[in-house]
């Protein structure tokens, strides 16, 4: 099959590998959408830690072609999103149901061959029926539960002003779904006036530049000098990991999305309101919990399914299969303003 491989000199090679074998337990799903996650490109940016060559790409929807002797729950034909963490289901965590705690969890995309290719394999049980969803929406599913787990698990209560801090696709679905969840105010905060803009559609009621404006005086006036229900950091910047602590009332709820890529070294002040503002802190991890893989991921399916979860417009760049290492270049050089890229595997660009 064609695929883009990530080689021993990490650079992406448009190449013809062998496919991989398929389980009794396994399904071949033929890959039609595949999204770029911002994992991915930082794990571009700073040098793969795993196995080369390895096939990216773990946002994926396709059709399945292939089914293993044991599979009964899925037949060909079937159109399903793929969940891309494998639990052990043998440890500690996994038997009681928080797979995304699993101490030897393999991923689709890391570990085994991903959606940079015309088809994977993957055990049945990781995948979902998405009904007659656009394949392009559906790749868009893994990232959303993302936000969907951080929502379901915060505590929002009807009502409630949440900031969101960091706009890109992780803040944005989790403005999405905090809309769903009841809160009444979503203070957006970026350094990007062009996506502050872009979310004032997709879930946002207010909007703040931090580099333009004072971000805590403007917390603070749209919520009458209380501070936010809810802060819910979604950038992975040590700054806003910091400010975090800033922004929230007394009593205030405060969840951690954003990866942490650099030690967080905070101020006295931002350190003491935790226990003198008695805040709630949580960190949410992937997207999984029980029955496998969880109601973040069927949340997500049945709200974009009876049209209370619009993923219009979300995707603003679409790259055939050969043209993935150009799609990174994209990314990382910041040519031009994006929102969510796609790869389409089964398109091959002259």
């Amino acid at each position: 099959m064609k695929a883009v491989q990530l080689n021993k000199e990490q650079k992406f090679e448009f190449v013809n590998i062998e496919q991989a074998e398929l389980g009794a337990n396994d399904v071949r799903v033929k890959v039609h959408a595949t999204g770029i996650c911002g994992s991915d490109t930082h794990k571009i940016a700073t040098g793969w830690k795993y196995d080369l060559p390895a096939v990216m790409g773990h946002e994926f929807s396709g059709e399945i072609v292939e089914i293993g002797n044991g599979v009964t729950n899925r037949k060909i034909g079937d159109r399903v999103v793929g969940m891309p963490l494998i639990p052990c289901r043998e440890c500690l965590y996994c038997e009681q149901g928080h797979y995304g705690m699993c101490e030897d969890y393999k991923m689709i995309g890391t570990h085994f061959n991903g959606g940079f290719g015309e088809n994977l394999v993957l055990p049945a049980v990781n995948t979902l029926d998405i009904g007659d969803m656009d394949y392009e929406q559906a790749a868009l599913i893994e990232p959303v539960a993302v936000a969907m787990h951080a929502v379901l698990n915060i505590g929002v209560e009807l009502g409630d002003t949440a900031v969101v801090l960091g706009s890109g696709a992780i803040g944005m679905f989790a403005m999405k779904c905090l809309e769903l969840a009841g809160a009444k105010e979503i203070i957006a905060v970026d350094i990007d006036n062009n996506t502050l803009e872009f979310v004032k559609g997709h879930g946002a009621t207010k909007t703040i530049n931090s580099l333009e404006e004072d971000l805590e005086a403007k917390v603070m006036e749209y919520t009458n000098g209380l501070g936010a229900d809810i802060v819910l950091e979604c950038a992975g910047s040590k700054i806003t990991q910091e400010q975090a602590l800033l922004l929230a009332k007394k009593h205030g709820k405060i969840g951690y999305v954003g990866i942490a890529y650099a030690d967080v070294m905070m101020h006295e002040r931002a350190f003491e309101n935790i226990f003198r503002r008695e805040y709630t802190l949580k960190g949410f991890w992937n997207s999984y919990s029980a029955p496998f893989p969880g109601r973040a991921w069927t949340n997500v399916i049945d709200f974009v399914n009876n049209g209370r979860l619009n993923l219009d417009g979300i995707v603003s760049h679409r790259f055939a299969l050969n043209q993935t290492a150009e799609a990174f270049d994209m990314i990382l050089s910041r040519k031009e303003p994006y929102n969510k890229v796609m790869i389409l595997p089964q398109e091959v660009a002259k």
